[in-house]
């Protein structure tokens, strides 16, 4: 048995293989992104296509997607955090990295993925990349205790 490429940790026939073949709905906005990801992998771009909401089909690329994701070397999925989506919700939001290595340089897709339901059926609707958040810079003054851990105030220490 194979794995699940969406990170699960289950088994491949157990997990996204079934909403992939059309034999079980994603019950989740989560459970179509791990599905998505694992098309990718599998380079499943029908589903691609028909889990992408009607209305935001125009565009589609099928050969040009096709080829990068089976050029692309998959590396696995991280869901950073899900905003409704549920069963009972109609619209949800997956923040996820995708990370894969593209002639040979290791890369990360992070979006926010927005999903909608319609007529029951979890799609697609679009994503947003996510930007990196500045780092936060904490001024230490000079009879602070030093960052490097010495236990030395900064000003006798790295302050110097």
């Amino acid at each position: 048995m194979t794995e699940c490429p969406c990170g699960s940790g289950t088994p491949y026939s157990e997990c996204c293989e079934k909403i992939i073949s059309g034999g079980q709905p994603a019950l989740t906005a989560e459970q179509l992104m791990r599905a998505r990801y694992s098309a990718y992998v599998f380079t499943k771009m029908d589903f691609i296509f028909e889990s992408t909401h009607p209305d935001h089909r125009q565009g589609y690329d099928h050969a040009g997607t096709k080829e990068w994701a089976e050029t692309a070397e998959w590396q696995g999925l991280e869901i950073i955090n899900t905003t409704k989506g549920g069963a009972d919700d109609s619209v949800g939001e997956v923040e996820f990295i995708a990370r894969f290595i593209e002639k040979g340089d290791s890369r990360e897709h992070h979006e926010a993925g927005q999903f909608k339901r319609k007529d029951g059926r979890w799609y697609f609707t679009d994503g947003q990349m996510v930007r990196p958040k500045p780092l936060a810079v904490t001024k230490v003054g000079r009879n602070d205790p030093c960052t490097c851990g010495s236990g030395l105030k900064y000003k006798k220490c790295c302050g110097k």
